[in-house]
């Protein structure tokens, strides 16, 4: 047998693990219910350990594996808070931490890369990695032109292992499903194998991170570091200091939180409209408040190449939605592909379906929080409620898959932060079609 077969029966065993475990864990909880322990107690030490297997097998695994789990970490919001406390902290490790690999692995890298005197690149670089991400860690250096660095390197065979856990993750998706009720995991095992040759090749990303660096050059709210360096498997780029979005989440003050998501919502739109591309990755170890009070962005290696902007249909259909047009809604949702000629919707019901992602335009400020996710997820995914029929009717086109999940992630990360956002002023100023009525 190969290595590389090897590696790959090795990582298969891993995931296969965790659906595993909590079979065992389950059968184990069960025995303990009759020996006559409160089934509360037992299902709280049930859902903790699965969260920590959950996080020490997709850490280690990184890959498409850990993907996946930031890609889960981003809706936890919308768990039901009995299951959300044991999944959150270690849901939310997996944006920016796992277990590093070796320093000789590190080193043989950057001689490929950056050459047998790559050392000569750098006044100083420290060998233990500061952030772990899913293809590649990043460590602190200085370089040769003084500049403090962050030097991104991808994990040697990730391509190999990002194939691996594409195939496999469906184990892991079988015990997930269960955790966000009707959440369709498809969609995002999907797009992650269709996005996973670009972020493979950090050239790509770099010229991605140089678009965004100038577009917002100088830049009194948004901040993007320079690129001084790109490889295949090497981005040497400008260090940025800054609080973690997720630190925020977790323990920061509601000014903190208002203004990191009012910041994080006007970056969503300023991208298309300034860059022309949409940052794609939207969990909240990409994003920081600086010092100065900006947001940083970094980690630009999946993003939609937007030429003219956010789709200009968007705005209208915003409007009409917003002044109660069903008819105008549902026409200009068939014009553009949502909802198939042959398929027959009650433009009203339409309307009350997607009422809840409208209800954040219908004042000046609204405040996002973990109950209303819920709320949402509860109005579109219960087969009690009368419109629960029309999200089955509904289509959506390749063209807006990443659009889709940007912005369904960025809700879901708005509502982790609990702040408030004037929604409707970045409307208007950034999306294109939005003439949002003013309020009387």
């Amino acid at each position: 047998m190969t290595d590389l077969p090897r590696k790959a029966v090795v990582r298969t065993a891993k995931l296969a693990t965790v659906p595993l475990g909590f079979a065992g864990r389950t059968a184990l909880g069960l025995g303990k219910r009759l020996g006559g322990r409160p089934a509360e107690i037992v299902a709280a030490e049930l859902q903790a350990r699965t969260a920590e297997q959950l996080f020490q097998v997709l850490g280690e695994l990184k890959g498409g594996a850990m993907k996946f789990g930031q890609a889960l970490s981003i809706f936890e919001a919308a768990f039901p808070e009995e299951l959300a406390t044991p999944y959150r902290a270690m849901l939310t490790k997996l944006q920016d931490s796992a277990p590093p690999m070796p320093t000789a692995s590190v080193h043989a890298v950057l001689r490929t890369e950056l050459g047998p005197r790559w050392h000569a690149r750098f006044r100083s670089f420290e060998d233990r990695p500061v952030a772990s991400a899913s293809i590649g860690q990043v460590h602190r250096g200085v370089w040769k032109d003084g500049r403090d660095v962050a030097v991104k390197i991808q994990y040697p065979g990730a391509g190999d292992a990002l194939m691996s856990d594409i195939r496999q993750i469906s184990r892991v998706a079988r015990v997930t499903a269960g955790w966000i009720p009707g959440m369709d995991l498809g969609p995002i095992l999907d797009e992650l194998r269709d996005r996973m040759a670009e972020e493979l090749d950090y050239r790509l990303e770099a010229s991605a991170q140089g678009r965004f660096a100038k577009a917002f050059a100088g830049d009194p709210t948004f901040a993007v570091p320079q690129v001084l360096k790109g490889t295949v498997h090497v981005i040497v780029s400008e260090w940025m200091d800054g609080t973690p979005l997720s630190q925020i989440i977790a323990n920061g003050t509601v000014a903190q939180r208002n203004s990191a998501s009012q910041l994080y919502l006007e970056f969503l739109l300023a991208g298309p409209a300034r860059a022309r591309l949409l940052h794609a990755d939207p969990h909240p170890g990409n994003f920081r408040m600086t010092p100065d009070g900006r947001l940083g962005v970094i980690d630009f290696g999946a993003v939609k190449h937007l030429p003219l902007g956010m789709p200009p249909e968007i705005g209208p259909l915003l409007v009409a939605g917003l002044d109660g047009g069903a008819e105008a809604v549902l026409d200009g949702l068939r014009r553009i592909g949502f909802v198939k000629s042959s398929i027959d919707i009650d433009p009203r019901r339409l309307l009350a379906y997607l009422e809840p992602f409208l209800a954040p335009l219908r004042t000046e400020e609204f405040t996002f929080s973990r109950a209303w996710l819920r709320g949402v997820f509860a109005h579109i995914n219960d087969p009690r409620q009368p419109n629960y029929g029309v999200g089955f009717k509904l289509n959506l086109p390749p063209e807006y898959l990443l659009i889709h999940r940007v912005w369904g992630g960025g809700i879901g990360v708005l509502s982790q932060l609990g702040g408030t956002v004037r929604g409707r002023a970045a409307i208007r100023a950034l999306l294109p079609g939005a003439d949002l009525p003013y309020l009387a």
